[in-house]
């Protein structure tokens, strides 16, 4: 994330925070970009240099007005203004990390060999609450490579209890044992 996501994105925070708008915002945020992720030529659009700025901000009040808060539509018209229309993911990041800070809330996610049911998923997630102390939002993923186990990624750390990273680790030790 860059340091213009951080600011930009913490700074509609601040703002939606002392509106009580934090919650609201940060949906129609993912929203936002969730439309660019899914239409690149829009996305490129509003960066092009070509089309003047003041024409920029017309495709974001007709794509979104009324359809938005009016901070998030300003916010938009502020990164075409600053020609980073391109940030706005990084943004929507560092909004959802103040939010999720403010709230008690960690975001996990699961990697594991196969999809894990209802059970797994709330013996994990009350584990995981018991550790942390904090609300926890699970993500899970599915990767057969990993052969079996788990790995867990939160708050910057990666836990790995996987298979393939236990025989990883032999093999490691191997070598170095040979070697």
């Amino acid at each position: 994330m860059t340091e213009l996501a951080r600011t930009y994105g913490g700074a509609l925070y601040e703002l939606a925070r002392e509106e009580r708008l934090s919650e609201g915002l940060l949906g129609e945020l993912d929203m936002c970009v969730k439309l660019l992720e899914d239409n690149p030529a829009y996305a490129r659009l509003l960066s092009t240099p070509s089309v003047s700025k003041e024409e920029r901000r017309e495709l974001i009040k007709s794509a979104f007005s009324g359809r938005v808060h009016v901070y998030v539509e300003s916010f938009l018209k502020l990164l075409v203004d600053r020609d980073a229309v391109g940030e706005l993911s990084g943004c929507a990041r560092a909004y959802r990390m103040r939010y999720n800070e403010d709230n008690g809330i960690l975001e996990v996610t699961a990697t594991a060999a196969v999809d894990l049911d209802k059970t797994v998923r709330e013996k994990l997630t009350a584990r995981l609450r018991e550790v942390f102390g904090k609300k926890i939002v699970l993500t899970v993923t599915v990767d057969p490579s990993v052969l079996g186990g788990m790995r867990l990624e939160c708050a910057g750390r990666r836990y790995d209890g996987t298979v393939k990273d236990r025989l990883a680790r032999i093999e490691r030790g191997l070598r170095e044992t040979v070697l």
